[in-house]
């Protein structure tokens, strides 16, 4: 995708950074973007890629700000990736009311705020599109998943919402919704799982660009399952 101005959200963590990596390899323009400071390995500010840390998505404003940014710079922007988001374990009844409000802000209303912000450039995109991460477990949601689930299940209406509202516009959008995904931080949390049976950064990688390229302007709407072998 030479030339393709994408803004990716949650830049700096295990998933931001393989998308990242990925779409530079593309030839893509990246704008990287995230609450964090660090950037994604490898990748320094330059020609072709922009990075944004301190950007609170939680806020409206900070949102449309970094999007603008990111348009001003590579002269417009064809596809957003939502990646930035959070998880908490906790069961409902020893859980805390707090976790809910903290896992909506974090997967639904830092999305909701991304697309609002990029809407209007991604009109004038020929090929715009929006690709956001949701979840399998947010099907059918297991023991402690209540809350992330919840939260992931609102970025599936948020994703079937939009796509029926920009229908007409030409700009799509769609979610993945992996099962677990191959991290540091979960391979530290279940030692003993078969890793080898999980979603490998990469793979979900490949998926997303495909959903941001302008090969994937039939699809719209969709909650695309990328499980592995789980």
């Amino acid at each position: 995708m030479p030339g393709r101005v994408i803004a990716i959200t949650g830049a700096s963590g295990v998933l931001g950074s393989a998308v990242a990596t990925a779409a530079v390899s593309q030839g893509c323009h990246v704008a990287l973007i995230d609450h964090a400071h660090h950037t994604p390995h490898g990748l320094v500010d330059g020609d072709g890629v922009m990075i944004q840390g301190g950007v609170d998505l939680t806020d409206a404003a900070s949102a449309k700000a970094a999007i603008d940014a990111a348009a001003a710079r590579f002269g417009g922007l064809d596809a957003v990736l939502n990646i930035a988001g959070g998880f908490s374990w906790e069961t409902v009844e020893a859980g805390d009311a707090a976790t809910w409000a903290k896992l909506f802000t974090l997967n639904v209303q830092t999305a909701a705020n991304v697309c609002r912000a990029a809407i209007p450039h991604l009109k004038a995109s020929p090929a715009g599109r929006i690709v956001n991460v949701g979840a399998n477990g947010a099907v059918k949601a297991g023991l402690g998943m209540g809350a992330y689930a919840a939260s992931k299940a609102g970025v599936h209406r948020l994703t079937e919402a939009l796509a029926e509202e920009l229908k007409s516009s030409g700009v799509t959008v769609n979610a993945v919704l992996p099962s677990i995904i191959d991290t540091p931080t979960n391979r530290a949390d279940m030692p003993k799982a078969d890793f080898g049976s999980w979603v490998r950064t990469e793979e979900l990688a490949a998926v997303m660009l495909f959903l941001a390229s302008p090969q994937a302007s039939a699809v719209t709407g969709a909650l695309i399952p990328v499980t592995g072998r789980v």
